[in-house]
């Protein structure tokens, strides 16, 4: 394709994902040079501060974030990552019974204060199981992707050499809160108690599945090439629906789509995340779902 645009793209590897990055779904006209990063969170930050890739997979409530602070950043409706995330707050077992009545008070590890599923689970939490998050210490490891957006007063950051889990295995933590992968370890029990009921629950009302990532371009790009970011979109569209999902953002007959694409299927949570990145002043202001495409 020597005629070809080429974008620097990071994404994960996922069922929708994965044919565009076996070349089974090609443009005539659009290379995308892949940029492989494990775990994907370590692109986030380079994508907001130094506009690493032309496009990337990256955080919600970083995006969130990026918008407010003008940080050159347009979002596409294309969603890569969702799942409920009710089972993703860990408590050990070994050391009594923990639930969400009784988390004022303790202390709660994370990753960063802005992680998307910290904001999720503390959005449920307050909002779902009237948990007074205020009376809560949040125990962080690392810093934001967006280095305007600082960590609410009273979040407190753990030492370079403490580690999450050991800290909630010793009884330093009273619970934890974990992104993609679970620790395997039988003493850690979930907050929610019988998370998959509840998260069936929450989906009855609200009718979505908590997306985390999505993608997003520069707006460099968007403005010198904008016929390249609609055949980014085209791209990852005809991935979704070569894996097996509908293209509209609607799931098939009894199944719940994880990967929604298009504005008005990924309106809802955006709007509700965005409600609870104001209670948790995560964002500056409130922004309208319209302003962050």
């Amino acid at each position: 394709m020597p005629d070809a645009t080429t974008l620097r793209i990071a994404i994960g590897d996922y069922p929708h994902t994965l044919p565009l990055k076996r070349g089974a779904i090609v443009s005539p006209w659009l290379k995308l040079d892949f940029v492989e990063i494990k775990p994907m969170h370590k692109a986030f930050k380079p994508m907001v501060r130094e506009h690493a890739y032309d496009a990337s997979e990256i955080a919600l409530v970083t995006y969130l974030q990026a918008k407010a602070y003008n940080k050159g950043l347009a979002l596409l409706p294309a969603a890569m990552l969702a799942r409920f995330q009710h089972g993703c707050m860990l408590f050990n077992a070994e050391r009594g019974k923990l639930g969400p009545a009784d988390l004022p008070g303790c202390r709660i590890g994370v990753r960063a204060y802005s992680q998307t599923t910290g904001a999720w689970l503390r959005g449920i939490l307050e909002n779902d199981y009237a948990v007074d998050l205020s009376r809560v210490q949040w125990v962080t490891f690392e810093d934001g992707h967006v280095a305007e957006a600082k960590e609410p007063a009273g979040v407190i950051r753990a030492r370079p050499d403490q580690d999450m889990t050991k800290m909630l295995i010793d009884g330093e933590l009273d619970a934890a809160i974990y992104g993609a992968e679970l620790p395997k370890d039988a003493r850690l029990q979930s907050v929610i108690p019988d998370p998959e009921a509840a998260a069936q629950r929450w989906y009855g009302e609200h009718g979505l599945v908590p997306v985390n990532h999505m993608v997003v371009v520069t707006q460099a790009l968007a403005r010198s090439n904008p016929q390249a970011v609609a055949e980014l979109y085209r791209l990852l569209e005809a991935g979704k629906q070569a894996s097996g999902k509908t293209g509209a953002g609607m799931p098939a007959v009894g199944q719940i789509d994880t990967a929604p694409f298009g504005k008005e299927a990924n309106r809802p949570c955006l709007e509700l995340l965005m409600s609870y990145a104001v209670q948790q002043k995560l964002v500056p202001r409130r922004l309208d779902v319209d302003e962050l495409w």
